[in-house]
């Protein structure tokens, strides 16, 4: 309840993360014969009933109960001998200021060093109690009164309070441009819609400390997931004196080839692990003595970068590593039959081709179905992905409303896809195709070989391709994000809530420079379909939305990628979650281990 408001009634619109998640049953440690990457027929029946378990649940208006104190569950890491536990991954962090990254990696080390207002539940999906303890949706929904939770601290000292709270959504709302740049690459945007050089455009309306312990967020229009938005890592609370002492504002210092400030070197919040260094291909972390919540076992946090999938799994194997993230399909079988853990996520992302019509033959529609129908997902899927792995016609997942079955995407067709390049204005010119490397994603695992196909499928139906690699520790991101000649691109989306607006929103809801898109139409579907309140309106809306996307094709859907990890026997459960909300103080290790 929250001050009277009911919390769990289902709502056929939401959906929830598998509630098999955390369970031994997504463990695989057993032999599978067949191609690498190929799943033994228990796994996909465990997949198949992971997937069948989603249920449903509206979460507008609720609280969580508060989560346990130190003492409450798990085993304090005082009371314990010091354990560090080493994790391999498959690239850098781009930066540690949470508000201005959006790479997995990066959130990966933040998600253990600071916390937001809610989290997500990992049972149900729905947002949970964190650093407030309740909230209250008032207002028709332009209005959220938040009880914060007492006796926390920052990691420096700092008191965490109200005043703490809004000196954070206040940053975000003020970024200066020279930090934010377009904004296209901040959270703050995709759901807040703009910053305070432009209020009429956007939805944020203010932060108001109510009490030491109380505070208020104000919308200016309704936002049917606000409360899922907030869970996202991006919306972690800083402390306001590392904030001050990092000139967060001030990117004056260079982390991974990135533009960062003082502060993005070294967060501080209110999370179970404090940050303690950093240097090329490994982030340390210590367990916070002080923090509110579960201590965990695990007293020192390495995060080691292992570029190549095949150093990550001899890593594992000798024991260097007690897991990694993701397992790629050239090594999944190899690890299942050295009886390793293999852990596979539900589906949550999407693979996809972007289309930059700022490169003027992109803006020729033909073009552009002519990529479509050149591109044969299917066997895309089967080589590069782990088996399991389904085909993608849309960019919202087959588990969120607005999921449109009868939007099955142009179809592979290679006779049509000539036939369209050359009815259009396409003249042989060369396209520049840009790809990362040197990393593997949790949506791309394989980058450099789904390139290759998809490259030779386009020379196939008549383009003239010129390959642009460029290392994703070097700023891929970034090159393919911001306004360039990148005519082609590859990229993933990995979801962090559950709502359609998480896919979308962030892609087409506005103009980037990755897509160069200018459609005043689809943009008004977007802004229209984000605040209706969860029914049949809202479904309908976001099915329009995906029909439109699929005949106008700003960027081509390829794969809904299944991803997995991989532990050694020292780990008893991990906190598996499709949102990647995976917080290593909830490791538990295996006795004797």
């Amino acid at each position: 309840m929250a001050d009277g408001t009911p919390c769990g009634k289902e709502n056929p619109h939401v959906p929830l993360q598998a509630r098999t998640q955390r369970t031994p049953s997504r463990r695989t440690p057993h032999r599978a014969a067949g191609r690498a990457g190929r799943q033994h027929p228990r796994t996909r029946g465990l997949l198949a009933a992971a997937m069948a378990a989603v249920v449903l649940l509206g979460v507008t208006a609720c609280s969580g109960a508060p989560s346990p104190g130190p003492s409450a569950t798990g085993q304090d890491s005082a009371n314990a001998a010091p354990v560090t536990f080493r994790f391999g991954t498959g690239a850098d962090p781009a930066g540690l200021d949470p508000a201005l990254v959006a790479d997995t990696e990066s959130y990966r080390v933040t998600r253990q060093v600071l916390e937001g207002l809610v989290t997500v539940d990992p049972v149900t999906g729905a947002p949970a109690a964190s650093l407030a303890t309740s909230w209250k949706e008032s207002d028709g929904g332009l209005s959220y009164q938040f009880k914060l939770r007492p006796g926390v601290t920052f990691q420096d000292g700092t008191a965490f309070n109200a005043e703490a709270v809004c000196k954070n959504f206040q940053r975000w709302y003020t970024f200066p441009k020279n930090v934010r740049g377009d904004g296209s690459g901040t959270m703050f945007k995709q759901v807040f819609r703009d910053f305070s050089d432009q209020p009429n455009d956007s939805l944020y309306g203010g932060c108001t400390v109510d009490g030491p312990l109380e505070m208020t967020l104000q919308l200016k229009r309704p936002l049917t997931g606000f409360l899922q938005a907030l869970t996202l890592p991006s919306f972690a609370i800083s402390s306001p004196t590392a904030l001050a002492k990092g000139t967060a504002n001030i990117l004056d210092r260079t982390l991974n080839g990135n533009k960062v400030s003082r502060y993005a070197l070294h967060p501080v919040g209110t999370g179970p692990f404090m940050f303690t260094s950093s240097a090329k291909g490994s982030v340390t972390m210590t367990a916070y003595p002080k923090y509110w919540g579960k201590k965990g076992q695990i007293h020192t946090l390495i995060f080691t970068t292992y570029n190549e999938p095949v150093s990550r799994l001899a890593a594992l194997e000798d024991g260097t590593l007690d897991g990694f993230d993701p397992v790629t399909p050239s090594n999944f079988d190899k690890l299942v039959k050295a009886g390793k853990q293999v852990l596979q996520r539900d589906p949550f992302s999407v693979m996809y081709l972007g289309i930059n019509q700022a490169i003027p033959v992109m803006k020729d529609d033909k073009v552009r179905e002519a990529i479509a129908a050149g591109i044969d997902k299917t066997t895309i899927v089967g080589k590069f992905f782990i088996a399991g792995t389904a085909t993608a016609g849309q960019f919202i997942p087959p588990k969120l409303s607005g999921f449109n079955n009868a939007v099955a995407g142009i179809p592979y067709d290679p006779v049509k896809a000539k036939a369209l390049l050359k009815e259009s204005s396409y003249r042989g010119q060369e396209i520049k195709f840009y790809y990362p490397t040197d990393a593997t994603r949790t949506y791309l695992p394989t980058p450099e070989k789904v390139y290759a196909e998809i490259a030779r499928e386009l020379t196939a139906i008549g383009f003239n391709i010129k390959p642009v690699p460029i290392a994703w520790n070097a700023g891929y991101v970034q090159a393919v994000t911001r306004p360039g000649d990148h005519a082609l691109s590859l990229m993933g989306w990995n979801g962090g809530y559950a709502d359609p607006d998480n896919f979308v929103g962030p892609l087409f809801g506005a103009p980037n420079g990755e897509l160069g898109l200018q459609d005043p139409q689809l943009v008004s579907k977007i802004t229209r379909a984000r605040s209706l309140p969860n029914g049949p309106e809202r479904v309908a809306a976001y099915d329009a939305i995906n029909k439109l996307i699929a005949t106008s094709v700003p960027a081509v859907p390829i794969a809904f990628p299944i991803s997995a990890i991989a532990l050694s026997d020292k780990v008893a459960s991990y906190p598996l979650s499709p949102v990647l909300n995976e917080v290593f103080n909830q490791v538990t290790l295996a006795p004797g281990k």
